[in-house]
């Protein structure tokens, strides 16, 4: 009897020493004889746990986790290879997990249990029902799945997505038109593009091959962040496999209607998660941000109508044509429907992906999920959707995740990243970050941005060293005001949120 045995193969597990342990497994059945099959899965996103090794069983997949090499000698001895959970490590039933347990994976549903690169295992949990239905509905019926879903981009502006692809349909047909997918992913403490790529890198090639039956596409590109060498990997393979059997290429499954796809690398630049400094970028000049109008929906990539999203808005999609958009819709609240993965990083015991839908409040995550900080220490702060949004106080952690009620309170969901601080934390250097964070990744084609965040960084620099702290903090604000207002995009013109959270919210750290 063969017994399968699960060891990631995503960033963060290799990163854990993923390739050892799996060597050593085999290794260690090879010395005794024992008949397994490893299976080189994606992480379930469970990072405390990494690398996450799972055995299956009649009674399911049992964990052991986190494994690292030294240990799996003593794992064998105890019985792994037959599931048996007499061990420091063992977990038990990975299902039964409460961090897993407790959420809703739509987008998610697969990572952690299929191999990321195997069509069958896809199919084999729905993958690609999305695009079957699709290829039967009409262009229109699918946009309009879309709107129905209240799909609102993931990559930070949280845009209606049906109603970006409703404009690009309605451009005239004979034009060449593009799908682009902003893979680029910079935000502090957001892995789940990664995720998505790494682990099911089908479902982002469903999710875009939609897309292009939707507003009649025939070429796509992932814009790719440069620092994702097994995402780059893994989806050049998994384009070449659908490629292959017929879910890319020329003729869609017998279709008759083409969509070829490439993966092409960003320039290293965190302007260049903007929209159009990605077009500029991807037509190889300098990433530069265009002024709108005209919209990349119109005038996009190479002056064709463009649909430009991010990985999880790309990823949603699959869920929505298998099961409708009001399946989707059924889950959220108010005017954010649908699931939001969130990403716990920083100073947390817990850190992942949890994906649950929109409503559920910060504080929950934080304590439930997260189980407080690594140092076990009050937590100060909190920054979510990145590092041009800002630090939210204990005050403001009941709130419910959803764009509408964060706006209310100054703060931003963006790319649904969550980073944790202590009471360690000196938040006037963290406002001093922001400023100087612009000043290097500014692309500089406008003066609020490029020389607003130089002026700012001087000024904090006097605010903090005690020079006419008054005078250089009604300086500080007035110049905030003037990024936000003058600023062409949201790089200098959100740059100033975290420096006025600080200001607000923890003015003591301004101080000498």
């Amino acid at each position: 009897m063969t017994t399968r045995i699960y060891v990631p193969c995503d960033t963060t597990a290799l990163s854990m020493g993923a390739d050892e342990v799996a060597d050593l497994i085999e290794y260690q059945a090879h010395s005794r004889g024992v008949d397994i099959e490893l299976v080189r899965n994606g992480s379930r996103g469970l990072f405390w746990l990494e690398p996450l090794v799972e055995v299956e069983t009649t009674n399911g997949r049992v964990g052991y986790g986190p494994v690292e090499p030294d240990d799996v000698p003593g794992l064998v001895e105890a019985g792994m290879f037959g599931g048996k959970a007499d061990h420091a490590l063992s977990l038990g039933q990975v299902e039964d997990l409460s961090y897993l347990k407790r959420q809703q994976r739509l987008t998610f549903s697969r990572i952690g249990i299929t191999d990321p690169l195997s069509i069958a295992d896809y199919r084999t949990y729905g993958g690609f029902e999305g695009l079957e239905k699709a290829l039967a509905l009409t262009p229109q019926t699918v946009v309009d799945e879309v709107k129905t879903s209240g799909l609102r981009g993931r990559g930070g502006a949280a845009f209606p997505t049906g109603i970006k692809w409703q404009t690009v349909h309605d451009e005239p047909w004979q034009q060449q038109k593009y799908i682009v997918c902003n893979a680029d992913e910079g935000d502090s403490g957001t892995f789940a593009d990664r995720l998505a790529m790494e682990c099911d890198p089908y479902m982002l090639i469903e999710g875009m091959t939609i897309s292009a039956l939707a507003v009649g596409a025939t070429q796509g590109f992932i814009y790719l962040r440069s620092e994702y060498p097994v995402a780059h990997r893994i989806l050049n393979e998994a384009i070449r496999r659908a490629e292959t059997d017929g879910y890319l290429g020329d003729d869609v499954r017998g279709s008759g209607r083409a969509f070829r796809l490439e993966v092409r690398l960003a320039a290293g630049a965190y302007i260049c998660g903007e929209e159009t400094s990605l077009l500029e970028s991807l037509e190889g000049k300098r990433g530069l941000v265009r002024p709108k109008p005209p919209l990349p929906a119109i005038k996009g990539l190479f002056g064709q109508p463009t649909v430009v999203n991010n990985v999880l808005s790309f990823a949603a999609v699959p869920f929505i044509l298998a099961r409708g958009g009001q399946a989707y819709a059924d889950f959220g609240m108010g005017r954010s429907r649908g699931t939001l993965p969130i990403q716990l990083a920083g100073n947390v015991r817990r850190g992942g992906l949890i994906e649950l839908a929109f409503g559920v409040s910060l504080k929950e995550i934080l304590e439930d999920f997260g189980g407080g900080t690594y140092t076990g220490r009050p937590m100060k702060a909190v920054q979510v959707g990145g590092p041009l949004m800002s630090y939210m106080p204990e005050s403001q952690w009941d709130a419910p995740m959803d764009y509408e009620a964060f706006a209310e309170l100054g703060a931003g969901i963006g790319h649904g990243g969550v980073v944790v601080f202590d009471d360690t934390v000196d938040m006037g250097a963290q406002a001093r970050f922001a400023m100087e964070f612009c000043a290097v990744e500014s692309c500089g084609k406008c003066t609020p941005c490029r020389i607003g965040s130089v002026r700012g960084v001087e000024v904090i620099d006097r605010i903090l060293a005690g020079e006419n702290r008054d005078a250089n903090l009604s300086l500080l604000e007035d110049l905030c005001e003037t990024m936000v207002d003058g600023s062409l995009c949201a790089m200098g013109g959100m740059t100033p949120f975290p420096v006025q959270s600080v200001m607000k919210y923890f003015p003591d750290d301004l101080t000498t």
